[in-house]
């Protein structure tokens, strides 16, 4: 995500390509991590591997602070320029720092969004190698999934020996483009050679159980465990049919084998980066891997990872799923707001996907929509300290924001009960930028915090769905519809009633209607159905009109990316 800068500004690509970037063993060895640990992508890209975690077990663990954000507009508001940007503040003012982020989906990138390798002077380079097939995680991913698909086609072709239910398959092709056209298809057409006919559909690559495997799974062991307990479907006795059942997991976990282990990059200024996993936070859960982090707090003082979207969704299920499987406690959380986005949600405003915004509506005056406004934030700030951890807000400066407006929210930010709300200028000026968020950071991580988690796993299904949408999302109830009360029955009989839920909603609101902004009240959230993810550990309701593959839009980010004749690529945002 990017912020807005002024004409003569230089664009994020043209700052990446100039950058000075040093060899990634030297930035490993600023770690302490030896050239043996390392599996190398070139000069400026590397794995790490697992067996370092053995040589590092003992030291302490780091500060962990996890950045968020408010509702964003469709445009983004800066959260992973504020991540990088914050990391280079913290070793600007001493500190040994690592920021874990995750790899981000080609849809996006090709899509509406672009790029997602922060912005400005608050980059990760290399920036095309980021962006684009980076180490091939995904493309792993992408085919473990369709591995398993592939065996469910043969094996109902081939006997169907564990009387799989055809209509009952539950698993679906990948890709990693945003390709509406393959959201619902028909396979096994012409003849009996080519398969069992029947309706199944793709998803996003990132969206599948086998990318939130690789962000959940503790080691490699682990890993291969929770592919096997993938859930493909019922059999016709209603009996739950595993990728183990199958005979693949074993084969999934080879595909998966280099993909366990995360990428070594680094910043602008040449702090280092763990880039893992990377599940969308509206349809999945929304955070790079638990690898990364556990092996990042051992080896720095600080690291600072990313959730997906406002606080309502990647924040949430960091706190109550990824935390919950790692064991490990977050010190402080930083959340990300813009006065554009305040005004917006105010009702300033409309901000549609892939338009262009109006900078004289955007930038006029209008303390009126920012006041209003800021109730969105506050619901963020509140369901935050649900969990008993400090937040600091920091206000990601705009070149068209006033003294005026940056002080009314800061002043709102504390009466919300933010430790502290800091400007941020990282976008423009990298780590010197963002030094007064880093001290803020520095104190509310030192300050101590009484964490738990937003429910009890033993609670019942819909407890826990309630307590999310009452507690986060400030909703005055629940409805279920017919689809969703019998999966509850089911998997309560399963024996899945006890694992965290991951609710897929629209991060464009704090309820499960994009149109409503700002704080909505006495909104019912629907449910429309449940899905199971039995290897990741987690049920995941569908809120509202859920899609789990995006489509391009009009006139997609894609059409401005090319090749010079030297090789060279432009128009990566």
């Amino acid at each position: 995500m990017k912020t807005v800068t002024p004409k003569t500004f230089p664009s994020d690509l043209d700052i990446a390509q100039k950058a000075h970037l040093q060899p990634i063993t030297t930035i490993a060895e600023s770690l302490g991590v030896p050239d043996e640990a390392l599996e190398l992508y070139g000069r400026y890209k590397a794995k790490v591997r697992l067996d370092i975690m053995s040589r590092i077990a003992e030291r302490p663990l780091g500060k962990y602070i996890d950045v968020t954000a408010i509702t964003p507009t469709p445009l983004g508001e800066g959260k992973t320029v504020t991540t990088i940007g914050v990391s280079q503040a913290l070793a600007k003012i001493g500190k040994r720092v690592i920021t874990c982020i995750r790899q981000p989906s080609l849809g996006p990138v090709f899509g509406i969004k672009g790029g997602a390798a922060g912005g400005g002077y608050s980059q990760v380079v290399p920036m095309e190698d980021f962006n684009l097939h980076l180490t091939g995680d995904i493309h792993a991913v992408s085919m473990a999934n369709n591995l398993l698909a592939a065996y469910i086609d043969s094996h109902l072709l081939h006997g169907n020996t564990l009387n799989i239910d055809p209509f009952a398959i539950t698993w679906r092709r990948v890709v990693d483009i945003s390709d509406r056209a393959l959201r619902h298809i028909v396979v096994g057409l012409g003849g009996r050679e080519n398969g069992y006919p029947r309706e199944t559909g793709f998803d996003i690559a990132v969206a599948s159980e086998v990318m939130a495997i690789l962000a959940l799974a503790k080691d490699l062991q682990d890993m291969r465990q929770r592919l096997g307990r993938i859930v493909i479907g019922m059999d016709r006795s209603g009996k739950p049919v595993t990728a183990e059942d199958l005979k693949c997991a074993g084969a999934m976990a080879v595909l998966m084998k280099d993909a366990i282990m995360p990428t070594l990059l680094q910043t602008l200024e040449h702090t280092p980066v763990f880039v893992h996993a990377g599940p969308f936070a509206n349809i999945a859960h929304g955070n790079s891997s638990i690898i990364a982090d556990e092996m990042a707090l051992r080896l720095g003082e600080y690291v600072v990872t990313e959730s997906g979207f406002g606080a309502d969704c990647g924040c949430e299920k960091f706190m109550n799923i990824k935390c919950r499987y790692s064991g490990l406690k977050p010190d402080a959380v930083v959340m990300v707001c813009t006065v554009r986005a305040l005004k917006m949600h105010g009702g300033a405003f409309v901000v549609k996907p892939g338009k262009a915004l109006d900078k004289a509506v955007v930038s006029a005056p209008n303390e009126e929509a920012l006041l209003k406004g800021c109730e969105n934030l506050e619901q963020h700030i509140h369901a935050v300290k649900e969990h008993g951890v400090p937040v600091v807000v920091a206000i990601n400066r705009f070149a068209t924001d006033t003294d005026r407006e940056i002080e009314i929210i800061r002043v709102q930010a504390l009466r919300c009960g933010a430790a502290a709300a800091v400007p941020s200028e990282v976008h423009a000026r990298g780590g010197e930028g963002g030094k007064a968020l880093a001290e803020a950071v520095v104190a509310a991580a030192a300050a101590g915090n009484d964490f738990r988690f937003l429910y009890a796993l033993e609670d019942a299904i819909k407890t826990k769905i309630e307590t999310i949408a009452t507690k986060i999302y400030g909703a005055a109830g629940v409805e279920y519809l017919s689809a969703a009360e019998k999966k509850i029955a089911l998997y309560t009989e399963l024996g899945y009633g006890n694992l965290p839920i991951c609710m897929a909603k629209t991060h464009l609101s704090l309820s499960h209607d994009p149109a409503l902004k700002g704080r909505p009240r006495d909104f019912r959230v629907p449910v429309r159905d449940i899905h199971a993810s039995v290897g990741a550990g987690f049920l995941y309701p569908l809120l509202g009109d859920m899609r789990t593959m995006p489509g391009l839009p009009s006139s997609p980010a894609g059409n401005n990316i090319d090749l010079t004749p030297d090789g060279l690529i432009t128009g990566l945002f």
